[in-house]
């Protein structure tokens, strides 16, 4: 039995999984935490991988090993391959004036989407290198490469040392602002406009290309479409620390409101993906802030009738990605003395988070993507009240899969891909799934429509 293992280095944490190649059972896995904030130094991703490693027995008996990471983290190297500074994650948004700038420069959003997919907004990498030339050019004078996460930990598991030596691949380089998924190119012009210079940056694998015995390894979604086994006419929303609504295309996409990212997938195609920055976290706070467990507020809010009586909540409570509102704050209307109640407010949290991600969904359809169901991950996923209701807000049906580590499980069924040799990714035994089905509540949708503009800015 060949064994392959899959990485996972998430903004919370890092799982490994170790499957079998050839059906993809699971044989072990391992966890460890990371620590909070928007900036990290890599040394903590790379202790928490050996940890995770270690407490899923080891990898010397793995065929081959595929990363997959959260997408966009600023990782800057010196000439010996130390790093420069603490890493700027996605969730960072210090950069937004920066994605204004950078916008006009190049003419418009327009011309940002037809050169790389995206428009420039704080989460982006291109948008983090502007933000440290203009603040700490003594980091830009020392920089001599610059990569992402998983390039970085690829590189540090592969025993690298020489820059020449980084690696990355197509979905999570199509989500720095300077490589272009049309004609599979790094926009150096665009990394010089950003940063003022041009550094090495790392080769772009193919999807199933293997160096040594390691993966080109993922973006965090690209890798859990790969561990879902996504299929066209399939959208999968994702709640985890952020909420992502994406599917998969034969071509790229161009998107000048920037709402859609046209991200390259983990397989030669595309994934258009919609991202937002508040998601598993605004169930935590609510939570939180009612001084109950997630199973209490589960029950709080399916006690609570549909639309709670007309409460509706914005969730920007980390300002958002999209809509691009970096400064916005999350908000609540339609309190009355009958929806000051914990149920109401429940049931809002609950609502709030799904129309944001159905507002993701509709996106994805006014550019041409299919919709016949929506696949349902991610840790606020597990909630009974968001599987109950998110049929109900999305206006489609939700099918939800059995819990699993399905970024990590996408990594591992790459490297499955890379040692078979075979011209696509191995299909494994289908998901265990529930199907939700519940009638659409459209006025849900609506109350939220009428009032999401209305957030507060700091």
């Amino acid at each position: 039995m060949a064994l392959v293992a899959g990485v996972d280095s998430s903004t919370q944490s890092c799982k490994v999984v170790v499957r079998d190649a050839d059906t993809g059972a699971l044989v072990r896995e391992g966890r460890a935490a990371h620590p909070t904030g928007t900036e990290v130094h890599p040394h903590a991703w790379w202790d928490a991988l050996q940890a995770a490693i270690a407490d899923a027995g080891g990898l010397d008996d793995v065929a081959a090993v595929s990363v997959a990471a959260q997408q966009h983290g600023m990782v800057t190297l010196d000439e010996s391959g130390e790093v420069v500074r603490p890493a700027l994650l996605w969730n960072d948004t210090r950069s937004a004036a920066a994605a204004v700038d950078l916008t006009a420069e190049l003419g418009g959003p327009d011309e940002w989407a037809a050169a790389t997919g995206s428009v420039p907004v704080a989460s982006l990498t291109v948008t983090k290198l502007r933000w440290l030339a203009a603040n700490e050019p003594e980091s830009v004078a020392r920089t001599a490469a610059v990569c992402l996460p998983h390039d970085w930990l690829t590189w540090k598991l592969s025993g690298g040392t020489s820059l020449d030596a980084l690696t990355t691949d197509r979905s999570d380089v199509s989500g720095t602002g300077y490589w272009s998924p049309s004609t599979e190119d790094y926009r150096t012009d665009l990394l010089e406009l950003a940063l003022g210079k041009v550094v090495a940056l790392p080769r772009v694998l193919g999807p199933a290309e293997l160096v040594g015995r390691f993966g080109a390894g993922a973006g965090d979604n690209a890798a859990a479409a790969l561990g879902v086994q996504a299929q066209p006419g399939d959208v999968v929303v994702s709640i985890g620390t952020s909420g992502t609504a994406f599917a998969r295309s034969a071509h790229p996409i161009a998107d000048g409101t920037g709402i859609v990212n046209g991200f390259a997938d983990a397989e030669g195609g595309h994934l258009p993906l919609v991202c937002t920055l508040n998601a598993s976290r605004v169930l935590d706070a609510t939570a939180a802030l009612l001084d109950v467990s997630l199973a209490d507020l589960s029950d709080l809010a399916l006690s609570a009738p549909a639309g709670a009586d007309g409460l509706a909540f914005v969730p920007y409570l980390e300002g958002e990605r999209t809509p691009n509102k970096p400064d916005s704050t999350g908000a609540l209307h339609g309190l009355r003395l009958d929806t000051m109640t914990p149920a109401h407010l429940a049931r809002a949290a609950v609502e709030g988070l799904l129309c944001s991600l159905a507002d993701a969904i509709d996106a994805l359809v006014a550019l041409g993507t299919p919709v016949s169901r929506v696949l349902l991950i991610g840790g606020g996923a597990r909630m009974p009240a968001v599987q109950r209701l998110a049929p109900a807000v999305f206006g489609f049906p939700v099918v939800v899969p059995s819990p699993s580590e399905y970024v990590a499980d996408g990594a591992a069924r790459q490297a499955a891909w890379a040692v078979s040799g075979a011209g696509s990714a191995p299909h494994w035994s289908e998901l265990a799934s529930t199907s939700v089905e519940a009638d659409p509540t459209p006025w849900v949708r609506e109350r939220y429509a009428s009032v999401r503009e209305l957030t507060a800015t700091r």
